[in-house]
């Protein structure tokens, strides 16, 4: 049976020529980031760690903490990762098109794979932290539950939000450019008004009915679970697939429409 690489392109599927695409992609956004740099991955949860670090000190140290579990560094952790995965990556779609043009316009593979590169490298460096965030649960005492099991379920769910807002950022962002600005502006609204530093439960109950449109509420409940199982709940776990689905849908839709008028404007 032929490799792969024996085979030649024209005989590859659709879908298989897409993959190895865009894995070489992805291979090539993390070979350019950390190529230069003697401490790569170091890097790469460095920002988390520091964040971790900080919250801990002010909720722990300073002030009298009333939110989240004990011990409150996995709490923290345990969303702070996922977190930077979701952030970066809708970051960088801001950038998508405009820092990859000539190179967008000269090729023939789906667009689509300039945003699902960054949903990829990202996520990888979201895999490569989960052991951080396992030594500091072996140091803090943390019991890893039957919860684990839905890590997949969460990565998975999160796969599938980031790509949908990727989607739709990136073609717009060429069109609005104050559009980047205003991204970076959400984002930092959005991680107060997400479930980091807190838990969803530990919101006064006439804010648990919105919190639980966001879809990052659900998801950080998931990852928890590996550690903290009675955060789960699955109501906003259902509404955190469908509203996951639904930005995807609307992505595809965004996507396709602009693809062209993106084409032409960069």
């Amino acid at each position: 049976m032929s490799s792969y690489a024996e085979v030649r392109p024209e005989q590859r599927t659709s879908f298989a020529r897409y993959r190895h695409s865009l894995w070489l992609l992805t291979q090539r956004d993390l070979r350019v980031r950390y190529s230069t740099s003697l401490l790569g991955y170091f890097w790469s949860i460095l920002d988390p760690l520091v964040m971790a670090g900080i919250y801990w000190f002010v909720f722990t140290q300073v002030f009298q903490r009333t939110v989240g579990n004990e011990p409150y560094i996995v709490f923290l952790l345990s969303a702070l990762l996922p977190w930077m995965w979701f952030n970066g990556t809708v970051s960088d779609c801001t950038r998508a098109f405009l820092r990859e043009a000539k190179l967008i316009r000269s090729t023939r593979i789906p667009r689509t794979i300039w945003v699902n590169r960054l949903v990829l490298s990202k996520g990888i460096e979201f895999v490569a932290s989960i052991p951080v965030l396992l030594l500091f649960a072996l140091v803090a005492g943390a019991e890893l539950s039957a919860g684990a099991a839905l890590f997949p379920l969460a990565i998975l769910l999160q796969t599938i939000l980031t790509a949908g807002i990727g989607l739709i950022v990136a073609p717009l962002v060429v069109f609005f450019r104050d559009l980047e600005r205003a991204v970076k502006l959400i984002l930092r609204f959005l991680f107060y008004a997400s479930p980091i530093i807190y838990g969803t439960a530990d919101l006064p109950t006439e804010l648990q009915f919105w919190a639980g449109f966001n879809p990052l509420s659900g998801l950080f409940s998931l990852y928890r679970a590996a550690f903290f199982p009675e955060q789960v709940d699955w109501i906003l776990v259902l509404i955190s697939a469908l509203m996951s689905v639904l930005f995807l849908v609307v992505g595809l839709v965004v996507f396709t429409r602009t693809e062209r008028a993106v084409l032409k404007e960069i």
